[in-house]
């Protein structure tokens, strides 16, 4: 039980503080830091193919799976957000 509360624990710190960092970006720094979430958004993908490959459980399985779907969208949508910003400052 207190795994689960630790790690509630950091998970809602991890939120707070990414929260107040974004709010604060200015909009000429939203393509690296995009950039540097896609990175972010690969490494825990590839983590959650380890754990979903790993038959630890159903409920390890589960949430594995639900964690690929969801890494996945976020590498996909920052990628094409990060491409049409880009395209933005391309000169005609």
């Amino acid at each position: 039980m207190g795994e689960w509360l630790i790690g509630t624990y950091v998970f809602v710190l991890a939120m707070l503080v990414g929260f107040e960092l974004i709010t604060r970006v200015p909009p000429t720094l939203h393509t690296p830091l995009m950039s540097g979430a896609n990175a972010i958004s690969g490494i825990s993908l590839i983590g959650a193919l380890l754990v979903a490959g790993s038959g630890s459980g159903r409920i390890a399985i589960l949430l594995a799976g639900l964690a690929v779907v969801m890494a996945t969208i976020n590498v996909v949508g920052g990628f094409l957000v990060t491409d049409r910003m880009l395209r933005m400052f391309r000169k005609d």
